[in-house]
């Protein structure tokens, strides 16, 4: 147990390290250059995708075998990622004020891996579903900017996610290349209460679960 938490300690350490430090280091050197600020912080939204959510994700299934460490260390970095909305003083490096889907990360990666763990007792249908958001979808948005220098929905970018989730999912065989295909076609539709960081994972858990 007490292993697990300093993992846990070391895992939070690194996510705070990129989104307060490394990722305004990037903000701050390409706006200097030029770049444009909306890009910038879709980008770094990307990176923290991968290099905090996806990292996390492959990690947790060598480095932890009880379910409420990982939930805890989630609802951690949800707070934290929901204070500075509450205050008015957004990371402006990869927050914008009327989109919190970076909280809403936090909170459905902590939940699926919970309930992955807690009623299948097998972290894989919590982590593929999660891949499919921490991986393919920041691959999805990376192609999505580079060609269209916007954010906006593209069924280049779905391409693009399945490309990357199917592989994930052949993992778990038929069903996750099955979820996969479901996963990248959900993108592609965003509603006003509810985005793909919702959808993405949660249908893709319910897939794998049922299958």
């Amino acid at each position: 147990m007490i292993e697990e938490v300093a993992y846990a300690a070391v895992l939070l350490t690194w996510v705070l390290l990129l989104v307060k430090v490394i990722t305004r280091k990037i903000y701050e050197y390409y706006v200097r250059k030029g770049a444009d600020k909306d890009s910038v912080i879709y980008y770094n939204r990307k990176i923290i995708h991968l290099l905090a959510g996806g990292v996390a994700t492959v990690l947790t299934p060598f480095l932890f075998t009880e379910p409420f460490i990982v939930f805890g260390f989630a609802m951690i970095l949800a707070f934290l990622s929901c204070l500075p909305y509450f205050k008015g003083k957004i990371n402006y490096w990869y927050q914008v004020p009327e989109n919190m889907f970076d909280v809403h990360f936090c909170l459905i990666w902590g939940f699926v891996m919970l309930f992955s763990k807690l009623f299948a007792n097998n972290w894989w249908l919590g982590v593929i579903p999660l891949l499919f958001m921490s991986v393919g979808d920041a691959v999805t948005g990376i192609v999505r900017n580079v060609f269209l220098k916007k954010r906006t929905k593209s069924w280049w970018g779905n391409l693009a996610m399945l490309i990357t989730c199917a592989p994930i999912g052949a993992l778990l065989g038929f069903k996750g290349v099955v979820s996969a295909i479901v996963a990248s076609l959900i993108e592609r539709y965003e509603y006003k209460w509810i985005d793909d960081n919702i959808t993405v994972p949660l249908i893709s858990f319910f897939i794998l679960s049922m299958l």
